[in-house]
């Protein structure tokens, strides 16, 4: 097993009415140096200027980024590679990350690498510490950019600073 630590940026709240544009994902192990970023040509031509705001690049920009089926075999080679047996989805907000990667897959490549399950970093902190009502950002070494790979990162940090106060994780 293998976390891989996935965050993404989009233009909207739903995928297929709206697009993923872009996706980084880090690889939990102490040194989180394997990373991997993707940049997405919408799907739609729907967007709200507001969520598309908070990844920093303009409509136009994001115009110009490759298909996503081209960035989402990349991703799919990259997590074969990083993990040669069964890799773990986790994010900080999987109800979100985790809904527009997986359309993503199965609407591209017809499969998901990940299986059908994923974890939510938010609430395995939760269950440790035994309280549905604190919060795990205080972990985060690296800073909250809205870069999907700073912020995959962080919440990596935040899963490994975890395990020091007891979380039982095979890395």
């Amino acid at each position: 097993m293998a976390y891989i630590m996935v965050d993404v940026e989009t233009d909207g709240p739903i995928p297929g009415d709206y697009s993923m544009i872009s996706l980084g994902a880090v690889l939990v192990k102490p040194e989180l140096n394997q990373t991997f970023f993707a940049q997405f040509r919408p799907i739609s031509e729907q967007y709200l200027p507001p969520a598309l705001a908070v990844s920093g690049y303009s409509r136009e920009q994001t115009l110009g980024f490759p298909e996503p089926k081209g960035e989402m075999q990349r991703f799919k080679d990259w997590v074969a590679e990083v993990c040669p047996d069964r890799p773990i989805f986790i994010s900080d907000n999987n109800g979100f990350d985790w809904m527009f990667v997986c359309w993503y897959f199965h609407h591209f490549l017809g499969e998901n690498p990940f299986g059908y399950s994923s974890q939510n970093l938010g609430s395995l902190y939760k269950g440790l510490v035994k309280d549905t009502f604190d919060n795990f950002k205080h972990l985060r070494i690296s800073p909250h950019t809205h870069h999907p790979v700073d912020d995959a990162k962080g919440n990596a940090e935040a899963l490994l600073e975890m395990k020091k106060m007891g979380l039982k994780l095979k890395l």
